[in-house]
C-alpha cells in the first residue's frame, strides 16, 4: 500500500474535484455521500476496487484517530457478524490543505448490488431481502446489548449499503439464503460508555460556512443518534425504497415489518404506518435537496474568491 499511497497523492494533488473524469487517469463516480465520493480510478492496482474519497481532515493526528476507529469499527461489525468486502484505508497528505483519506474496498458485481438488484425482484423476493438486511441490523443491536465493554454500533441500514454476494451471474436472482456484505464502512459511528467516538466535526466540514451553525445547533446530535436506535434504523431503510423507485413496496413491507416485529425482543416503539414512513421521506428527501442546493452555492462562493473546494458534488440527486 506504501507505493500506492505515493502515486495517489500526486493523483490528489493534480484532481479536480469539479472534473474527476478530466484526471489522469480518469475516474468514474459510482455514487456520492454526504462527505464523500465513491469512484473507480483507471489505475491497474485499483481497478478491482470502489473507491471512496474523503478530503476534509486538517491533521495527520485526525486521520491517525479515524484510521484507528475505522479498524475499531470493523472489527466490531465482524464481531456482531456483519460482512464486510476487503477493504483498506489509505491517508494522502495535501500539503497546507490538509489531508484526504481514501478508503478502498474490494468490488463486488454490479448485479449483486442491493439498490440494482430490487429493480429485478418480484415483491415476495424483495420482502425476503428485507427481512435478512433486517435480521442482519437485529444482529447488530443484540449485540450492541450484550457488549461487556459498553460498545454500541451506529448502523445505517439502508438498501444502498448492501450487496449480496451470492447472486447468480446468470439469472441475477435472488439466493434463498442471500449472503449479506455491508459496503458503508466510512462513517464508523461508535459509542464507548454512552460517549461517541467518531468526532463530530468531520460531519460538518462538507457543510455550507453559513449553515455549519445551524446545522450543528439542530441536525448533527439527531442525525447521529439516528443510528443507535433500532426502530428509526428500520423507518430509514423502509422510506429509502421511495428514493431508489421501488415505493410501491412499501404498505406491503410495513405490513411485514410489523408482524416480524413482535418476535424482535431488540425493538422497542410503536408500529410502523404507511403515513409515518411517507412524511419521513418527505422530510428526509427536502433536508438533502435544499443541503445540495447550499453546496452548490458555496462551491460557487469559494471559486468567486479563488479557494479550492475540496467536495465533489452531483448535478442533481435522485429522491
Amino acid at each position: 500500500m506504501e507505493r500506492l499511497a505515493a502515486w495517489l497523492e500526486a493523483w490528489e494533488a493534480a484532481l479536480d474535484p469539479r472534473y474527476p473524469e478530466r484526471a489522469r487517469p480518469p475516474a468514474k463516480v459510482l455514487g456520492y455521500g454526504e462527505i464523500s465520493t465513491v469512484m473507480v480510478i483507471d489505475h491497474p492496482d485499483l481497478v478491482h476496487f470502489a473507491v471512496k474519497r474523503m478530503p476534509m481532515f486538517r491533521s495527520e493526528a485526525e486521520v491517525r484517530a479515524y484510521a484507528a476507529l475505522h479498524e475499531t469499527y470493523l472489527t466490531h461489525l465482524a464481531r456482531a457478524g456483519i460482512q464486510v468486502p476487503e477493504t483498506h484505508l489509505v491517508p494522502v497528505p495535501r500539503g497546507e490543505r490538509g489531508w484526504a483519506v481514501y478508503i478502498l474496498q474490494r468490488r463486488v458485481p454490479t448485479q449483486s448490488l442491493a439498490h440494482r438488484l430490487i429493480h429485478h425482484l418480484s415483491l415476495e423476493e424483495g420482502l425476503r431481502l428485507a427481512r435478512a438486511v433486517l435480521d442482519a441490523t437485529r444482529r447488530v443491536f443484540a449485540y450492541n446489548a450484550q457488549n461487556p465493554e459498553g460498545v454500541a454500533v451506529g448502523f445505517d441500514a439502508q438498501i444502498a449499503n448492501w450487496a449480496v454476494g451470492n447472486v447468480s451471474a446468470n439469472t441475477g436472482g435472488l439466493p434463498s439464503s442471500p449472503a449479506l456484505l455491508y459496503l458503508d464502512t466510512s462513517t464508523p459511528l461508535l459509542r464507548r460508555q454512552g460517549r461517541e467516538q467518531l468526532n463530530p466535526e468531520l460531519f460538518l466540514r462538507s457543510a455550507p460556512s453559513f449553515l455549519v451553525w445551524i446545522m450543528r445547533l439542530l441536525f448533527l446530535e439527531e442525525v447521529m443518534n439516528r443510528y443507535y436506535d433500532l426502530r428509526q434504523v428500520v423507518l430509514d431503510v423502509i422510506a429509502n425504497l421511495y428514493k431508489e423507485k421501488r415505493g410501491e413496496w412499501v404498505p406491503a413491507l410495513v405490513d411485514a415489518v410489523n408482524r416480524w416485529r413482535e418476535a424482535w425482543p431488540e425493538f422497542k416503539g410503536a408500529a410502523f404506518t404507511v403515513q409515518e414512513v411517507r412524511r419521513y421521506y418527505r422530510q428526509d428527501a427536502f433536508i438533502w435537496r435544499f443541503y445540495l442546493a447550499a453546496r452548490k452555492l458555496d462551491r460557487w462562493l469559494h471559486h468567486l474568491v479563488g479557494r479550492e473546494y475540496p467536495y465533489m458534488l452531483p448535478a442533481k440527486i435522485e429522491r
